[in-house]
């Protein structure tokens, strides 16, 4: 335990602790959105504010947020309201962030290439004091967000026609996922790095999602995975002196592959249990005059129709 002696590893901890949080918990709402790469377009415009913050002397996590949120209610009107030109003004605003950020970072007095290396794939030892404040003020707003407000993503997430009809206020909270998403990839930059924060959003999902089947349990399974991955990344990076965005998405992507293969099995008895009450519900309403399988509602059920928030 000698890594907890040291101030800057007691800082990385905590901020891979609030990543893994935050990450997999804005995430799940991106996924059933089938809009997973959207942290990866909000990372590369992150970089215009990582840039501005150094040119202006001012805090990058603070200005890259700003940055970030006007940049991710950019990307969901233009995804809201754009048409055929929609994808080319998307490229345009991901390529035009990056270049930004890389021109700004190399005119600022004290911004050099090895500060960008920094951001784009993380450092343990440049988590500062002030960045773990910063990180912990902007994670607190995230799960604020995607714990209080659950039902109503979740219901917009699923289907936004339907989440209108009962009322919701859906391009509202279309715009609030959006935000959530620009805070979560700014609290994540400085220990998995801008160009691989979106993976911490997804694949902990994604693992999660191969032996759950309810939105409530892949959440909190998801949260689990990702604080378990960023905690076991950063630790492997103080000790093999390895970049730890990159050992903390690799890990990711290690546990999804296990779940997958341990979900094969599990998929086909829950197959087989679904058959056989299939087949009891029909052996129990044939004998009943005028009632069919259909009518009881044991039959015809999918997985799907057992997900609750």
């Amino acid at each position: 335990m000698e890594f907890l002696q040291t101030a800057f590893m007691q800082r990385a901890l905590i901020a891979a602790v609030l990543v893994g949080i935050t990450a997999p918990a804005v995430g799940i709402y991106l996924v059933q959105r089938r809009q997973a790469l959207m942290g990866d377009g909000i990372g590369h415009v992150a970089m215009t504010g990582v840039g501005l913050g150094f040119l202006l002397s001012l805090s990058p996590v603070w200005i890259a947020t700003l940055v970030s949120v006007a940049g991710a209610i950019t990307m969901e009107l233009i995804r809201a309201y754009g048409r055929t030109r929609g994808d080319i003004a998307l490229a345009m605003l991901f390529y035009g962030g990056m270049a930004g950020g890389v021109l700004l970072i190399n005119l600022a007095p004290n911004g050099s290439n090895a500060n960008l290396s920094s951001y784009l794939f993380g450092s343990l030892s440049t988590v500062s004091p002030s960045d773990v404040t910063a990180i912990s003020l902007l994670a607190a707003f995230v799960v604020l967000v995607t714990v209080g407000l659950r039902r109503q993503l979740f219901a917009v997430s699923q289907d936004e026609e339907f989440a209108r009809v009962t009322g919701l206020p859906v391009r509202a909270l279309n715009l609030l996922i959006a935000v959530t998403a620009a805070v979560t990839v700014t609290v994540a930059m400085r220990v998995v790095g801008l160009l691989l924060v979106s993976a911490l959003m997804v694949v902990p999902v994604a693992a999660a999602q191969q032996i759950t089947r309810s939105f409530a349990v892949t959440f909190v399974l998801s949260v689990v995975i990702g604080t378990a991955v960023t905690l076991a990344g950063t630790v492997t990076s103080y000790y093999q002196d390895v970049p730890p965005g990159a050992t903390i998405v690799l890990l990711a992507i290690g546990v999804f592959v296990v779940l997958t293969v341990l979900a094969t099995p599990l998929a086909r008895r829950r197959a087989g249990a679904l058959r056989n009450a299939e087949a009891a519900g029909q052996a129990v309403t044939a004998g009943i005059p005028g009632v069919t399988p259909a009518q009881d509602g044991s039959a015809g059920r999918t997985p799907t129709d057992d997900l609750t928030v």
